[in-house]
């Protein structure tokens, strides 16, 4: 194992600047459900698909990782409250949001970038699960993306 202490890699990876997204699907019962995520990135061009890690101990984890659909929803800067009650345990993260379902998958409305994703591989690592999913519909907005650095939420790059 690695000599190095959980929150010596926590507090090194907290300078790293990353994209805020909420990522949705339907639970067993055909329910809403969704988390939010800091770990995302483009991962192949051909086919158009995104990689993002999903924590084990996510109250949505085996939802999302059993739905064949899913979607990513990149926040924009002023989606600070949404990306909060995503970030939270609550089982009611849809009560109050403007959300439609996009065929099998909820939809927030006013996402700076909307993707709807095929569920192409699941690989678990650690006390997360690395999902890949093939990009089946994408919608890009206008504004500024919301950011997580030195763990805050925002859109401009300085340290709080």
């Amino acid at each position: 194992m690695s000599a190095v202490a959980p929150e010596t890699f926590l507090d090194a990876m907290s300078s790293l600047v990353s994209g805020v997204a909420a990522v949705t699907a339907a639970d067993r019962s055909g329910a809403p459900c969704g988390l939010l995520v800091s770990s995302l990135c483009s991962y192949s061009a051909a086919p158009p698909s995104v990689m993002l890690a999903v924590d084990q101990r996510a109250r949505s984890y085996a939802s999302l990782l059993a739905a064949q659909e899913f979607a990513v929803h990149l926040l924009h800067s002023g989606q600070g409250e949404i990306a909060s009650v995503f970030a939270g345990r609550s089982e009611h993260k849809f009560a109050g949001q403007d959300w439609s379902w996009d065929g099998p998958v909820p939809r927030l409305e006013g996402a700076l970038v909307y993707l709807r994703c095929v569920r192409a591989k699941v690989v678990e690592h650690g006390d997360h699960a690395i999902l890949v999913g093939n990009v089946a519909d994408c919608d890009v907005g206008p504004g500024e993306p919301l950011v997580y650095f030195r763990r805050a939420l925002d859109w401009r790059l300085t340290a709080p």
